[in-house]
């Protein structure tokens, strides 16, 4: 058979569709102990949707090769096309390699490639190593961004060589208004462009439709990516993140959009938890008087753990609930307490990340008998 057949019949439409299905049909099982709910379903491009790639490098008779590893299985399978990335990493890959096999200096002890891409075809690309990077090095990787109209990284044990720029800008459009964000080489980005824009649309509905917004609190804000769509909706914002990384991009994010009702504070959920409920203080929160905010709504976003106990306990306290999850297990099991003073009124799936069991969540809760 045709390789090129076999590889767009696996990544057909149909196939795709039977898959979500499947994903789609076992959260709502999962969902059901809590009612009947009409879930929204977003749906990705079955290809060319990932704007984030890794590959490890395999070297084999002389030349450097993109490789992945299958679960369970030690040797990595060398792979010449990769039908779910963006069109700026598809593009990229091949003359990217040929250039490194080239030239030694790039391609000795070369270990994993980076990408990490827009969709305005910016292409930031980090290559991690096993050695130190010298000057060498370094006049090649320029080479090599002037070449493809890329950037470049290089990486090694207690070493990084930023040969430009360590990040690149991509542009979301939503309800008619353009938001730029930063993200950084080392940061969190949504992965999945297409259902970022839409995950945006659905949180933003959401909040449109509360009645009495006040202020918010954002627990893992990351970069901003929500924040500085939704802060529109509220009189103040308070985002947290824990990451640096994610902290100082989120500040530049919410400059460059003009948000000017956002303070974002480097909090773990645990550490908030403790200063809203007044146990603890933090040089952290010196200047921020907490007291001063009038919480209408709480959004999280967090890991694949979930909500750990005290933040879960923390966010009962407000009128709204607005929960996206990459893991809907751990969403059922935080629904288990939140349903106890909340109901559920809205709930999505969207499929971030197609063609594997995945599926990421939304769902927005109302306080019991709020006024």
């Amino acid at each position: 058979m045709d390789n090129s057949f076999a590889v767009k019949n696996k990544f057909s439409r149909e196939n795709y569709h039977r898959q979500l299905s499947r994903k789609v049909h076992v959260f709502s099982e999962k969902l059901e102990k809590f009612g009947q709910f009409a879930i929204d379903v977003f749906e990705s491009a079955p290809q060319g949707f990932r704007m984030r790639a890794e590959f490890r490098i395999w070297h084999e008779d002389g030349l450097a090769h993109y490789a992945m590893n299958h679960p369970g299985e030690k040797r990595p399978h060398i792979i010449n096309d990769f039908p779910i990335g963006s069109d700026a990493i598809t593009q990229t890959m091949p003359p990217l390699l040929e250039f490194i096999n080239q030239h030694q200096a790039l391609s000795y002890r070369l270990f994993s490639a980076e990408f990490l891409t827009t969709g305005g075809g910016e292409i930031l690309v980090t290559l991690i190593y096993h050695k130190p990077l010298d000057e060498t090095w370094e006049q090649l990787a320029r080479q090599l961004e002037e070449k493809l109209s890329i950037w470049i990284i290089g990486r090694s044990r207690k070493q990084k060589v930023v040969v430009s720029r360590d990040f690149v800008t991509e542009h979301i459009e939503v309800n008619g208004v353009t938001y730029s964000y930063e993200q950084v080489e080392s940061g969190f980005t949504q992965p999945n462009l297409q259902i970022n824009r839409q995950m945006l649309h659905w949180a933003n509905d959401c909040c449109n439709q509360i009645q009495d917004p006040r202020d918010l609190l954002e627990l893992y804000c990351g970069n901003g990516n929500f924040t500085a769509v939704l802060a529109k909706n509220f009189n103040r914002v308070l985002a947290t993140e824990i990451s640096k990384v994610s902290v100082n991009s989120a500040k530049t994010n919410f400059r460059q959009n003009n948000n000017d009702n956002i303070t974002v504070v480097r909090l773990s959920s645990e550490e908030i938890t403790q200063a809203l409920n007044g146990y603890r203080e933090f040089r952290r929160l010196a200047g921020i008087d907490l007291s001063q905010y009038n919480f209408s709504t709480v959004f999280v976003d967090p890991p694949r753990a979930g909500l750990d106990r005290g933040t879960t306990a923390l966010v009962q306290q407000f009128d709204q609930i607005l929960y996206i999850s990459c893991n809907p297990s751990t969403l059922i099991s935080n629904l288990d307490e939140l349903c106890e003073t909340h109901t559920i009124d809205k709930v999505a799936a969207f499929d971030q990340f197609p063609w594997t069991e995945h599926l990421e969540v939304g769902v927005l809760l109302s306080r019991r008998n709020s006024i």
